[in-house]
């Protein structure tokens, strides 16, 4: 049996964020349980084709497909605290950069994995698609790449 770090608080219950952490405290949605193997590299992927965000500029919707690709280190992200974590942006005005860099250093600064990338796939607005690609490499003393 694998243990967590902390009790789960979301999986298995009918659970809804915070107003805070909805309003500007996603962050604290995350939930980690140990990594049943640390010591081997092995890849978890995650794509959410249903992010939502909001132009900080026009408030209107931006919708993007967000892919999280790591390997972990001692701990693994908890998928339900993910899908609520990605949820709080709905309402969030934050371009597609900040979107991007957010979502990869709040996992960053949670898991500690041993590499991460973050793809920001958003969909076409005034003809054109944007891509936004984060890194994380454990090995180059934790700075994002």
């Amino acid at each position: 049996m694998v243990r967590t770090t902390a009790p789960l608080t979301f999986l298995g219950s009918k659970s809804v964020p915070s107003n805070g952490q909805v309003a500007g405290q996603p962050r604290g949605i995350l939930e980690a349980f140990a990594n049943p193997r640390p010591g081997r590299d092995y890849e978890v992927k995650f794509v959410f084709p249903e992010f939502t965000s909001l132009c900080p500029v026009t408030g209107q919707p931006d919708f993007a497909t967000i892919t999280v690709a790591y390997v972990p280190d001692r701990l693994c992200v908890e998928m339900k605290s993910l899908k609520l974590y990605f949820f709080a942006y709905r309402n969030l005005g934050i371009f597609y950069e900040a979107v991007v860099n957010t979502i990869l250093d709040d996992l960053v600064a949670l898991l500690k994995p041993r590499r991460m990338t973050v793809v920001g796939e958003f969909a076409v607005r005034g003809g054109t698609a944007g891509i936004v690609t984060a890194s994380y490499d454990g090995r180059r003393r934790g700075r994002a790449v």
